[in-house]
């Protein structure tokens, strides 16, 4: 019989934080904390090595990974309360209901605040409907695989960000699970949860009101309100520039895998052009999406404008961030007419992604370099630089990629 606890939170330990480069995945609060220093995304990844041992080939696409099938997907009858259609929570649920996984381990919000993240066990199908939607802060998911296994769970699955999901499959092999299927969703730009109520109130006079926010691929913030209001602000109208400089951590700057290239499937937005976004990456993502059938809408991906010179632009002002200068500001009058020529002539569908993938990758070499630069022959993978390199930024002496290990993880 199926276990089918409540959707439970359990106490976790206290993190034992590994510095201003740790993200609190979880992996610091188990018995496996130990591994820390060869597990975490931000000390010497090996993607080559990883993503053979996750999917049996290595990543040929420098953007986006080892891939097998790419979508704009949609459900048929999108979830009441999912950030896009509700695609993620539903390949969870389907999990359950089939009997694939006994549990999922996943992110649901706090009693006292909807944006915050508390990790959680969901181990009833119904109950995945309660978990929808985006969180913003630290959340240490992984602690809870330690007490998911012993109340006996052997057929996990996680929805989970790249950091967790890297230090995930670091440990995969020493869990001794029976199976394990990995939702993956993009991340980049986290914070603290203070933080990001102090962004939604720099955005609207009752910022306790909204109960969404999402930044969409036509260069646009769509807020709504426990009204049923909807507002939507264009990317150069939202006051960035008048964040504090410690508003996204060292990390977040720095990430090298927004597209969470060791899930099994990854949903995001960035490429959907209006839908949400499938990168299927082997034989278990494969499953997850035909376990859905004909309730999730699949149609070709689409390409639109010239990410170069959108690339450059982005490249100049975070040189200048990274540097302590002032950010660059459009003028005011020119605003409306460039937040209304973005969607028309800006890249659009793949071209947005790539786009935001080689912004990312400029992003962690500029910041790395002022802030850590010790670490970018370590932390820098090659596919970071070769993104990066069209726009300048090579590595320069003693910041060449350093000899990782030279055999891959085992596998599961």
């Amino acid at each position: 019989m199926r276990d089918t606890q409540p959707l439970d939170a359990p106490i976790l330990p206290k993190a034992a934080l590994r510095g201003d480069m740790c993200t609190d995945c979880g992996l610091s609060r188990m018995k496996l904390a130990p591994r820390c220093g060869t597990a975490c995304q931000f000390t010497v990844p090996d993607y080559p090595a990883s993503e053979l041992a996750t999917h049996g080939a290595a990543g040929a696409d420098p953007h986006f990974g080892h891939v097998v099938a790419m979508h704009r997907a949609a459900l048929r009858d999108p979830a009441p309360g999912a950030q896009w259609t509700g695609i993620t929570t539903a390949l969870a649920a389907d999990l359950l209901e089939r009997g694939t996984v006994t549990a999922v381990l996943t992110l649901a919000p706090a009693p006292d605040d909807p944006f915050r993240p508390v990790p959680v066990i969901v181990t009833d199908p119904a109950d995945m409907a309660r978990v929808r939607g985006m969180r913003m802060g630290y959340a240490p998911l992984l602690a809870l695989l330690e007490p998911a296994i012993a109340q006996g769970h052997t057929r996990i699955g996680i929805v989970g960000i790249p950091c967790q999901v890297h230090a995930l499959r670091a440990i995969e092999a020493e869990l001794g699970l029976e199976r394990l299927y990995v939702i993956g969703t993009p991340c980049s730009d986290n914070t603290t949860t203070a933080n990001f109520h102090a962004f939604l109130s720099r955005l609207t006079d009752r910022p306790d009101r909204v109960t969404y926010l999402e930044f969409r691929a036509d260069y646009r913030v769509e807020m709504r309100f426990d009204d049923g209001a909807v507002r939507l602000i264009p990317f150069l109208k939202l006051p960035l520039s008048d964040l504090p400089r410690d508003f996204f951590p060292l990390t977040c700057r720095t990430c090298t895998d927004y597209t969470n290239r060791l899930a099994d499937v990854t949903v995001g937005y960035m490429g959907g052009d209006g839908a949400q976004w499938l990168i299927v990456r082997n034989a278990r993502g494969a499953e997850m999406l035909d376990g859905l059938g004909d309730r999730v809408a699949l149609t070709g991906l689409t390409t639109r404008g010239r990410r170069a010179s959108a690339v450059k632009g982005f490249a100049a002002n975070t040189e200048r961030a990274a540097g302590g200068l002032p950010l660059r500001r459009m003028p005011g009058w020119l605003r409306p007419v460039v937040a209304w020529l973005q969607p028309r002539i800006g890249p659009r569908g793949m071209e947005f992604a790539r786009a935001r993938l080689e912004m990312k990758a400029v992003e962690t070499i500029l910041h790395l370099r002022r802030a850590a630069p010790n670490r970018l022959r370590h932390m820098v993978p090659d596919h970071v630089w070769t993104l990066a390199a069209p726009y300048g930024l090579t590595p320069r002496d003693r910041e060449m990629r350093a000899k990782v290990r030279s055999d891959p993880p085992a596998s599961p």
